[in-house]
C-alpha cells in the first residue's frame, strides 16, 4: 500500500494489520509488516503523538530538559528548545511510517466487533476490519490540570519559570522533575507520601540519595498531600503516576476483557480475542518504552514466526533508571528482597569517591554515589545491583546482560575495560 496522509474519505477498509496508538511497540510492528507486504493502518487521536509518548512528553523530551538545565539554560530557552527538538521527532516517525508503508490516520477508534473499528475525526467516518489488531493506546494522567496544578507533561510547557514548585510523589518521576527545576534555579520541595523514601532500594542506599538530593537544595518532607492546592509552592506537580488508556476504546463491544489496571493479556500480549493483540502501557505492564519495544518481538513472533525461537514476557530482566543528579539504577533484587527470597547473600558496596582505579567520576567532577552488587554467595551470580553514579544509566545494561547470559560476578568483574571509565566499577568491586 502507497502511504497516504491522514483523514480518508472511503467509508470501509480493509486491511492485514491495524495498530490503534502510534506507541513503540505498535509502529515497529507496523512498519516492519508494511515492508513485508501486508497492509497496514495507524490510527492516531492526537497528531502531537505521533511516536508515543516517549518520544513526544515522556523520556526524550524530559531528558532535553535535564541537558539544558544542567548546561545553565535558563528554562524559557529550554522549553523552546526541547519543542523545536520534539517537533522534528514527531514529524519524523511520522514520515517513518508513511515511508514504510503504512497508512497513518488520525482519529478516534472504538470496536465495534472483534476485529472492526469505527474512526471518527473532523465529523468523518473510518469504518475498519483486520485480521490482526494491536491495542497501543499507552497510559494517561488522570490529574485535572488548571493554572497552578500540573501533571508531567503540562510542567513542561509554563509560561514563565516558577517561583516555587511543589512536586507531590517521590518516586522515579518526582525526582527526575526535583532534579530538573532544581537545577534551572526553582526552589523545590519534594512530598514523599510512602511509608519509606524509595522504598524499593534497602534503607542505607536510599538514605544515600535522600541525602545527596538534599545537599543539592532540594527539600523533602515525609508526609501525604490531602489537598495539593492547599501547598504553599506557586505550582504544583502530580508525580503520582499514569493510569492505561481503556475507556471509550469499545473494548466490550469486542469481547476484550480489561479492567482499570490495562488490557488483561497472556505472556504472549494476546488478549481474550483471537488476533487481537496489547501491547506497552495499556497492559498494565511496567511503563517504560524498552518493555514496549520488546513486547513487540513477542508480538511478531506469536503472530508471524519471526525470530529464531518463541518469545514471551515470561522472566524478563530489565533494568531501570531515575533520572537524578547523578543517575539511580537498578535491576533485579535488592539485598533484601534477596535474604527473604532465601538466597545466601554476599554484598559488594562502596561509595564511588572511595574507588580508586575508577577515575572517571572525578574527571568529571561528580564524584558522588555509591555502588551495590547484591550476590549469590554460592553460584556468584548477580541477583541485582544498584548504581548511583555518572553513566549508570549505561552500566546498568551491562550487568542487565550479564544476568540474562548467566554471567558471573567475577567474570564481569575479570573484564577487560577502557580506562579511565566508569565501567571500571565492575573491575573495583567484581573481580
Amino acid at each position: 500500500m502507497a502511504p497516504q496522509t491522514q483523514h480518508r474519505t472511503q467509508e470501509t477498509l480493509e486491511l492485514d494489520l491495524l495498530v490503534i496508538g502510534f506507541g513503540k511497540a505498535g509502529k515497529t510492528i507496523a512498519m516492519k509488516r508494511a515492508k513485508a507486504g501486508d497492509r497496514v493502518a495507524i490510527v492516531e487521536k492526537l497528531p502531537s503523538m505521533y511516536g508515543g509518548t516517549c518520544i513526544n512528553i515522556a523520556c526524550v523530551p524530559t531528558k532535553r530538559l535535564l541537558e539544558s538545565a544542567a548546561a545553565g539554560l535558563e528554562y524559557l530557552e529550554a522549553k523552546e528548545d526541547r519543542n523545536g527538538f520534539i517537533a522534528k521527532l514527531n514529524a519524523a516517525n511520522k514520515a517513518m511510517a508513511e515511508g514504510a508503508g503504512a497508512l497513518v490516520i488520525d482519529g478516534h477508534a472504538r470496536f465495534v466487533g472483534p476485529h472492526t473499528v469505527q474512526v471518527t475525526g473532523e465529523g468523518e467516518l473510518l469504518e475498519i476490519t483486520a485480521q490482526t489488531v494491536v491495542i497501543n493506546t499507552g497510559a494517561a494522567s488522570s490529574v485535572e490540570v488548571d493554572e497552578r496544578l500540573h501533571d508531567s507533561t503540562s510542567i513542561q510547557q509554563l509560561a514563565a519559570k516558577p517561583a516555587s514548585l511543589g512536586i507531590v510523589g517521590a518516586g522515579p518521576i518526582g525526582i527526575e522533575f526535583a532534579t530538573m527545576f532544581n537545577e534551572f534555579g526553582v526552589p523545590v520541595t519534594l512530598y514523599n507520601g510512602s511509608k519509606e523514601f524509595l522504598g524499593f532500594l534497602d534503607p542505607e542506599i536510599a538514605q544515600a540519595v535522600r541525602e545527596h538530593l538534599e545537599s543539592q537544595g532540594i527539600t523533602i518532607k515525609d508526609e501525604k498531600v490531602a489537598d495539593p492546592k492547599a501547598l504553599p509552592e506557586e505550582k504544583v506537580l502530580m508525580a503520582v503516576g499514569r493510569k492505561p488508556v481503556v475507556e471509550d476504546l469499545g473494548l466490550d463491544a469486542a469481547g476484550v476483557r480489561y479492567s482499570a489496571d490495562g488490557i488483561e493479556v497472556d505472556e504472549r500480549c494476546r488478549t481474550s480475542v483471537d488476533g487481537v493483540y496489547a501491547v506497552g502501557d495499556v497492559t498494565g505492564a511496567p511503563q517504560f518504552t524498552y518493555l514496549s519495544y520488546d513486547d513487540h518481538r513477542v508480538v511478531m513472533a506469536d503472530r508471524w514466526g519471526s525470530g529464531s525461537e518463541p518469545r514471551t514476557r515470561a522472566g524478563r530482566i530489565y533494568p531501570r533508571t531515575t533520572f537524578s543528579n547523578p543517575p539511580l539504577s537498578t535491576i533485579g533484587l535488592s539485598e533484601r528482597e534477596a535474604r527473604e527470597q532465601g538466597f545466601e547473600v554476599e554484598v559488594r558496596q562502596a561509595k564511588v569517591a572511595d574507588l580508586a582505579i575508577v577515575p572517571r567520576p572525578k574527571i568529571l567532577k561528580q564524584p558522588e554515589g555509591v555502588v551495590q552488587f547484591v550476590l549469590d554467595a554460592g553460584t556468584n551470580q548477580i541477583l541485582g545491583a544498584v548504581l548511583f553514579c555518572v553513566d549508570s544509566q549505561e552500566l546498568i545494561n551491562t550487568v542487565a546482560v550479564a544476568m540474562r547470559a548467566g554471567i558471573t560476578a567475577s567474570e564481569l568483574g575479570d573484564g577487560i575495560f577502557t580506562h579511565p571509565s566508569t565501567s571500571e566499577i565492575f573491575n573495583a568491586l567484581l573481580a
